[in-house]
């Protein structure tokens, strides 16, 4: 700023009235443009007004269309509005013979709960720990820096779940792969069935009275259990590594990531002692799970952008950003 408005600018020296009118004049373009800084105790907040208003708010109800979008077949599944395909079997095939245990080691209530409760918690408190000790500024019209950072973190995890559980019962319909306790559930035998062993069998008479069972028992590939702890678990290790910068204990960090992963892969592996999913199942939940929270974390979310790169040229002129300054 100096250099631009210097009292040696050019050799001619420069009054403070005139550097006080030209830095007025400086800010009168900038609230022109719609864009005001306001320090709000020792944080900085970019003002949106005007008509960059009403684009930002065009632009949260894309945002909301968009989670609605890829949560489609996630409910469409869910809510039983699309049946499996329904697959045959080899007359003698072990894989699908293992019976129906009632008990899950980790039932999908507490899947569920668990990953977006750890998950979400500690992102929740790690953006609001960010606002209260840290100068972090923000470009949404919101002008709350709490609610403006959780929108944006919250909103990309929100987002990766959708995606990833649309993925996986998208899949679950399309394959119909049947379940290790199949039979079991379906409650018939290879004898019963009088089959030629290494014969197709393509339909089958269930004699479960349950037809939500035998439904779920066709949906084996690939395990949503497997993809969603890994996502939820691995996207809190890409978090927990853009934002624990504290360097007392070498090991803390690495050590919280590596029990969030042992956690994932732990759920995964239930679900072949429960005789809910196939090894080939798990194995690509966990692909699935990892590539979704890579690409959440890496290209959706702002926690690894470095904060030079989220302001225009404009709106760092009047507010440098310090080496500790952040942008939500």
């Amino acid at each position: 700023m100096l250099d631009k408005f210097g009292t040696h600018s050019a050799g001619v020296p420069v009054s403070s009235a005139d550097l006080q009118l030209k830095l007025t004049d400086n800010k009168s373009s900038l609230a022109a443009a719609g864009i005001g800084m306001e320090n709000v105790t020792g944080k900085k907040l970019i003002e949106i007004t005007g008509p960059a208003l009403s684009k930002r708010k065009l632009l949260v109800g894309l945002d909301l269309l968009c989670l609605f979008l890829a949560s489609i077949p996630f409910f469409a599944c869910e809510l039983k509005a699309v049946s499996p395909y329904r697959r045959g079997f080899m007359c003698g095939d072990p894989s699908i013979t293992y019976p129906y245990l009632h008990r899950e080691a980790i039932p999908d209530e507490l899947l569920i709960a668990g990953g977006i409760i750890i998950t979400g918690l500690t992102i929740a408190l790690g953006e609001c720990y960010r606002v209260r000790f840290r100068s972090v500024s923000s470009k949404a019209f919101v002008r709350n820096l709490y609610v403006s950072c959780l929108y944006k973190e919250l909103g990309c995890f929100l987002f990766g779940c959708c995606v990833g559980q649309s993925l996986t019962n998208m899949a679950k319909l399309s394959v119909g792969r049947l379940r290790p306790h199949f039979l079991s559930v379906c409650g018939v035998t290879y004898a019963s069935l009088n089959c030629t062993p290494g014969t197709y069998v393509a339909t089958v008479n269930c004699r479960q009275p349950d037809h939500r069972l035998e439904e779920e028992a066709r949906k084996s590939f690939f395990s949503g259990h497997a993809s969603f702890a890994m996502y939820t678990m691995l996207y809190l290790a890409f978090y927990l590594q853009a934002r624990l910068t504290w360097r007392g204990a070498r090991l803390l960090r690495p050590a919280l990531q590596f029990f969030l992963v042992l956690l994932a892969v732990y759920t995964g592996l239930t679900r072949i002692s429960d005789y809910r999913h196939h090894p080939s199942d798990v194995l690509t939940g966990y692909i699935q799970g990892s590539l979704t929270a890579y690409w959440v974390a890496f290209h959706i979310s702002s926690m690894f952008k470095s904060s030079s790169s989220d302001l225009s040229p404009t709106e760092t002129l009047d507010s440098p950003l310090s080496p500790h300054h952040t942008v939500c």
